[in-house]
């Protein structure tokens, strides 16, 4: 029974291993990376080596990931995770622009973004106390996963604890901005015309979800770029896992 449990495990740590080549060598074929893992085995790597191997290629992904969110317009002019009014108060801003409230409604937008900016910085270790939490199983997971794997294993295990971490944050740092402050303007001069039906959307639970949504979104592109480059820098663990590739 031993010898079968040793057998099954080691069988797991070469399919974890895998995983990494898959992240890091591009184009390998099953061959190359089955080839990798029994030479990196006779070598002696051991089950803590490839561990530390996985996590620290994702936290490469999480610094990379959050030094783009955290630079100045990180969000602001990044398209695809610019945050923007909520969706039930975008009659709000059309409203206010089509009355000559377009530079207040500017400013709002770009401190709003300050503040997620802001947040995403100090947010950081939160990710990587999660990465940190990983098992064998969770890599067994990531390893029959998409090419997202990774990054959907963060978002579905570890989005709730995220979100109550982060909120406060997120809030925090948009007082700092003003952006709490600016709009609340904006939402009592748009409330104080006639005939239009009140609104005042939850700014920092929005806020929060839609920074949280930003980071997921950098995270997968750092894990495709991982995943598919294979100049990706990687740590000096993960180097000596596939010293014979």
């Amino acid at each position: 029974m031993i010898l079968q449990n040793h057998r099954a495990m080691k069988k797991l740590i070469i399919s974890f291993m895998v995983l990494l080549g898959i992240m890091i060598f591009d184009g390998c074929s099953k061959e190359q990376l089955q080839n990798v893992v029994g030479e990196a085995i006779e070598e002696g790597v051991t089950q803590e080596e490839v561990a530390i191997g996985l996590k620290s290629a994702l936290i490469i992904g999480i610094n990379r990931s959050f030094y783009q969110a955290s630079q100045p317009n990180g969000f602001y002019n990044n398209k695809k995770i610019r945050i923007g009014f909520p969706e039930e108060a975008e009659k709000v801003e059309s409203t206010l622009r089509r009355i000559g409230l377009s530079n207040q409604v500017d400013n709002f937008i770009i401190q709003l973004n300050r503040g997620a900016e802001k947040a995403t910085y100090q947010a950081k270790p939160i990710f990587i106390e999660t990465i940190d939490q990983m098992d064998i199983e969770d890599a067994w997971t990531i390893l029959r996963g998409d090419q997202d794997a990774a990054t959907q294993y963060l978002r579905i295990n570890a989005s709730a604890k995220l979100y109550q971490q982060f909120a406060p944050i997120v809030k925090r740092n948009l007082d700092e901005v003003k952006a709490t402050y600016y709009y609340k303007e904006i939402i009592n001069r748009y409330n104080r015309l006639p005939s239009v039906q009140k609104v005042n959307p939850n700014l920092e639970e929005y806020a929060t979800k839609r920074a949280m949504a930003g980071l997921f979104y950098l995270i997968a592109k750092e894990e495709e770029r991982i995943r598919e480059n294979p100049t990706a820098r990687t740590t000096s663990v993960i180097r000596k896992v596939f010293a014979h590739q």
